[in-house]
Formats: C-alpha cells, structure tokens, sequence
C-alpha cells in the first residue's frame, strides 16, 4: 500500500530560479534564448572623449547580465570626470579612469565579468589589449578618439565580423553610428501579435475544410448555443463558399465586394436571441478586412528571395539554407509555411482547441518540409529543427538590416533634408505656430562629425568642415546653429544627454546580440534642445 501511495504522489513543482526571479521582466521580452546570447557575450569599450556616455551604455548592458565587459582607456580620473560621471567618486582621482568604472559597474551586477586595459598608468595600446583578450562579440568606441585606434578597430572587427558601434556625445547633442559585418538577418523580429494570424480562409487546406463543412452542414437546425459558439473561422469558411457559389467562384476581394459580403455574414447571425445578437457573427465581419486578401509576399520577405548572398561562408550559414527552403516551399505552394498560432475568438472549448490542433498540426507538416529540404541542400544536413521551426513560425516578418552596404550620398541627403526643414517652416508660417513638423537632425551630425578626433575647434573651423563634406550647406543657418552649440561644448559631456543616450545604445546593442526585435539602420541622431531623435542610413 505504502509504495502505491508513493507512487501516487505528484512530482514535486520547483518554483523559479534564482536567476529566473532576477531577470523576470527581460525573459519575457527575450526568452531564455535571448538572455543566454548576453550571457555569452563579451564586449569591449575604447572609451575616449569624456568619457560618460560609453560608461552609461555599459552599465544598461551590466543590469541585464551582459557575459563580460573590457574596458580600454588610459585616461586619468580628474575633477571634472566627477561631474559628469556616476561611476566615478572621489576615491578615484588620479587613478585610471577604466579601472575606476569597471569596478563600480561591476557592483551593479556581480555575475557580470570585467576587465581593463592599460592595467597600470600607461598610454593604452589597443593592438596588445585585442590581441591578448578572448574574442569579442562587440566593440563600442566613443568620440572624440584618435584615428589611429579607430583604424584598429575596424581592422578588427572586419577581421573577426563582429559588429561594431561608434557613439558621440557633446553638449546637448548626441548620436551613435552601428556598423554590421555583412547582412544580418533577425528572424524573431516580434511583430504584433495582430499582425500575426495566418488563417488561410481562402486557400484552406482539407483537413481544415473538412471540419469546416461538418460543423456547418446543417448550420440553421443547430440550436442558440451551437449556433452562437461557431468559430468565426468556419463561419467564414461556410459563408465564403456560399458567396463563391454566386459569384461566378470569385472570392470578395475588393472593398465593395467585402461591404457586401460583411453584410451578408452579419445578416445570418440570430437576433431572436436573449442577447439580441451573436458576438461570434460579430467577430467573423471584423475579420474580413485583415484575413479575407490576395495572397502577397510581405516587402521583407520578397527582399529576402531577391538577395543575392555573394560571400560562400555567408551562404552556407543555417539562416540562408533555410531561406533557400522557405523559397523553394513557397514556389511550390504559393503561400509561406503556416504560423500555427490561432487569435482567440468566441467559441466552446472543445470546438476551439480541435480547431488549435489542426493548425497546429498543419504548421508542424510545412515545418517538416521545409526542414527536409533544407537538409537536401549541400551544407544543410546538420540544420536544427528548432531553428526551422522558429523561421516558419516568423517566415512573414524576417528582416535583412543592412541589406543594402552603399554609403549614403550625402548632397541628396542634405537636398531632401533641406527640403523637408523648408516644409516644416512653411508649414508653422501657415498654422501660426498652431502646428509644426520636426526639423533635420542632418546638421547635428555633421556637427558631431567635424569634432570625431579632436575637441577645440572653433565655429567657424567646424563649419569648414561641414562644408568640405557637403558643398552646399554654406551659409546654411541650422547648418551654422549645430556648429556654434558644439563649439561650445568644447566636447564636455551633459550627463543627462549622454545617460540618455547610453540607454538607446544598449537597447541596439541588445537586439544584435540577441538577434530579436529590429535594430536600426544604422545612424541615430540626438537632439536634447528639441527632445527629438531621427534615424538615417549614412
């Protein structure tokens, strides 16, 4: 008796971890696949300049439990760094600054790993620090910063095809630049979860079908709860084949067609009911619009049959022999493999999770598929299923950043800049001020861009500069604006600017690493005067 009630038993239920309990909030953004990519991510920072905002960008990367951080940076802490920087006190003066801050952003999170480079008050040599450190997975540097050490780092990054992020920060102006190596694919891009549904109403496949017809086959005998608790999906089925029937086996595409056909689902729901309605008839006319469409390619997924992979690593990379598969499932059915998520909608629980299982399983056969002929293409034989399973699953959203590797021609950027900032003037003369459209952040850049490697230019000198860039931005009043607000800065550092900044970074930062959610392409530019940021491919 003792050993049935033993085995009886319930397994005992662990709750979280402590680890899990620690970092609640960011699995839930990124999952356990997200969160083990930062733990195994190392990360060096030639910081430069004053210094704050590379330090800000590290300590958002501390919090969420980053693997490990370097920091490079032979500067020596003085006065002015305690104004400006938190992990700073004054303990620190006249020791090295990196040592400094590794320290204290280590206290944030003591799992996280950090070093240091020079280890002794020296001139850093960056070469020596790379080449004797583990292999990083991302490099930030901070402006100003001499040539020379960036020449090493690009060196580096292209050598190893790590991404790598420049960030620069001057008074109340800032802006960071992220270089990837190559195209870089991000197949988990989270799209709304309202975007996701993939019904298939008008290409349905039998099995879907077949439930379809048997749960409608006599759908005016069923009685007020059957009748009331039809999925919307096989109302629509039903009712898509009876319009189909009548017009000349069309499906209603255009708006017209859809109005009438909206009107004609709603017209079957009962009204004699204590309700004075049924919601799920209701459901199935608010659907039509998003479910009921022509089949087309997504603008992403089309870009990504199109390209072209010209490096044959690249090429025989998991993510492109998978992509090679998706295509070649698509020209052979003429749709992506299914989703297999199902939207709630009003419906009994057992009609409902039959209808789950069925797309479910669906989704599970186009999955099998797709994995049998990636592992059919040469260098596809040791593709993960996981990993085909989670590009079906998001097959419609995948995303190419920096699909395109041309430098922006910066003349016709600053043509349709200047055009656009002439919009927005007009615009606030017309409204009296009642409305205004948001001016360039173009002239920041430059700006910025004019101080990369030194600090004590004059107005006039970083308009030279500007000017040698582009031509026609003499004269140019925002253009002179930028220029005087950096001058003044004279590269100081305003904490809440670069605090600021370090954040957006980190968060870019952690969508490459993580591979999830979709980074920008590839310039943010700051304005702390106006509160605004503008993204441009530069």
């Amino acid at each position: 008796m003792t050993e049935i009630v033993t085995s009886q038993t319930p397994p005992i239920l662990h709750g979280p971890t402590e680890k899990e309990k620690k970092y609640d909030r960011q699995l839930r953004l990124w999952a356990a696949s997200g969160q083990a990519a930062l733990e195994s991510a190392n990360i060096l920072l030639v910081n430069s300049g004053a210094g704050t905002v590379g330090v800000e960008t590290l300590k958002n990367l501390v919090l969420p439990g980053i693997g490990k951080f370097t920091i490079a940076d032979d500067a020596i802490v003085n006065e002015a760094d305690l104004g400006v920087n938190f992990f700073l006190d004054e303990s620190c003066l006249g020791k090295l600054r990196s040592e400094c801050c590794t320290k204290l952003l280590q206290e944030l999170n003591p799992e996280v790993q950090g070093e240091w480079f020079p280890k002794e008050q020296d001139t850093l040599d960056l070469h020596s620090a790379l080449e004797t450190s583990p292999r990083f997975t991302l490099i930030m540097y901070t402006y100003p910063i001499k040539k020379e050490l960036v020449s090493i780092i690009e060196s580096y990054a292209d050598k190893h095809k790590i991404p790598s992020v420049s960030i620069h920060s001057a008074g109340f102006y800032s802006y960071f630049h992220i270089n990837l190596p190559g195209t870089f694919p991000i197949v988990d891009t989270h799209p709304e979860v309202e975007k996701t549904a993939d019904l298939r109403l008008l290409n349905p496949w039998p099995e879907l079908a077949e439930f379809a017809q048997n749960m409608t086959k006599n759908i005016d005998a069923l009685n007020d709860h059957e009748h009331g608790h039809l999925p919307y999906v096989v109302i629509l089925l039903h009712y898509l084949e009876e319009w189909r029937q009548s017009h000349n086996g069309q499906n209603p595409i255009s708006y017209d067609d859809k109005t009438a056909f909206s009107k004609l689902v709603l017209g079957k729901a009962r009204t004699d009911n204590p309700e004075g309605g049924e919601e799920n008839f209701q459901e199935a006319a608010v659907a039509i619009n998003k479910n009921i469409k022509a089949p087309e390619l997504e603008p992403g997924v089309q870009e990504l049959f199109d390209y072209e992979v010209s490096d044959e690593i690249e090429r025989q990379s998991a993510f492109w022999i998978i992509a090679k598969a998706i295509k070649t499932f698509y020209r052979k059915h003429g749709c992506l493999p299914l989703p297999g998520s199902l939207p709630d909608m009003k419906a009994q629980s057992t009609v409902y999770v039959k209808l789950q299982s069925i797309y479910k399983e669906k989704a599970r056969r186009d999955a099998q598929e797709v994995l049998e002929t990636a592992r059919a293409i040469p260098g596809g034989k040791d593709v993960d299923p996981a990993e085909v399973e989670l590009f079906c699953k998001n097959a419609r959203f995948v995303k190419l950043i920096n699909a395109t590797q041309t430098r922006a021609n910066l003349d016709e950027l600053y043509e349709a800049e200047k055009a656009n900032d002439e919009a927005a003037e007009a615009m606030k003369v017309e409204t009296g001020g009642a409305f205004t459209l948001p001016m360039s952040n173009l002239f920041i850049y430059l700006a910025l861009v004019a101080t990369s490697h030194g600090i004590t230019s004059s107005a006039d000198e970083i308009m030279k500069s500007m000017v040698d860039l582009i031509l026609k931005a003499a004269g140019n009043e925002r253009a002179l604006q930028a220029a005087q607000e950096v001058a003044r800065a004279a590269g100081g550092e305003l904490h809440n600017i670069s605090a600021f900044t370090g954040g957006m970074v980190a968060q870019e930062i952690i969508k490459i690493i993580t591979k999830q959610y979709i980074p920008i392409d590839n310039t943010c530019i700051f304005d702390g005067i106006s509160s605004r940021c503008q993204v441009l491919r530069l």
